[in-house]
């Protein structure tokens, strides 16, 4: 069973993703991502279909506790971050290491 990539966030966020050939997104504008961000996470999160989760850090923010820590520490879907201030090469590290489980830039 193939899986696919979501991507949730604004539309200006999407779009490059969709174009890319992305099927599944969830378009949520800034103005309303207080009351339909944690809905559309908790149902990527529950949509099998779904290997990866793509989100901008900015929004990773605006989730509740709750959701917040279930889409971090969720194995299937992966959630992979864009954007940002702090998404230096660490972030990065963790994401691959959580994703495939291994630390590929572990130094001997």
């Amino acid at each position: 069973m193939s899986q696919e990539i979501a991507v949730i966030g604004s539309p200006d966020f999407t779009t490059g993703f969709r174009l890319a050939g992305v099927r599944k997104f969830a378009d949520i504008p800034d103005d309303r991502k207080a009351a339909e961000l944690d809905d559309a996470v908790r149902e990527m999160l529950a949509d099998e279909e779904v290997g990866i989760l793509v989100m901008h850090e900015d929004d990773l923010e605006q989730l509740s506790r709750g959701v917040r820590s279930d889409v971090e520490t969720s194995v299937e879907p992966v959630l992979v971050t864009l954007g940002g201030g702090g998404a230096g090469s660490g972030g990065l590290r963790e994401q691959i290491k959580r994703a495939i489980g291994i630390d590929l830039m572990e130094e001997d």
